[in-house]
């Protein structure tokens, strides 16, 4: 199954051991982390953060998470996140994609929280996600 974990950098230790998790499932995943760290930029906005929205690494960056958001199997929100990580999962609605999400303390999640089945716990997230067989997902 392919997957995109919708989240923000300040999740990143948290997506990065979820993203391991699901892979030792047998599951394609779509990291925004591992996709920024390729693009070279890591963690860190560049300085200018306005500046670097209209560059061809931003370019590439918006086509990597709305592609995860719009053409996976599953969308994972990991919260809280901010106002990136809530367009995905508002992609990911309007294109029929399901959506699992884990609720964290602080979540400012209002009406919209309706789109996604949530968690409280990742253990009870994973166990439903089936791992893949050899030979088909």
């Amino acid at each position: 199954m392919n997957i995109y974990i919708a989240s923000s950098w300040r999740n990143q230790h948290a997506v990065e051991m979820l993203t391991d998790m699901l892979r030792s499932l047998g599951h394609t995943v779509a990291s925004f982390v591992e996709n920024n760290h390729s693009n070279g930029h890591g963690a860190e906005k560049p300085t200018n953060f306005e500046e670097w929205v209209e560059t061809a690494a931003a370019d590439r960056s918006f086509t990597y998470d709305t592609d995860g958001a719009t053409k996976s199997h599953l969308v994972i929100y990991v919260g809280p996140s901010g106002t990136d990580a809530w367009a995905k999962v508002g992609a990911a609605w309007a294109a029929g994609i399901p959506i699992s999400g884990l609720w964290a303390k602080g979540e400012p999640a209002g009406l919209m929280r309706k789109m996604v089945y949530w968690f409280t716990d990742y253990r009870e997230l994973l166990k439903t996600i089936k791992p893949v067989k050899k030979g088909g997902v």
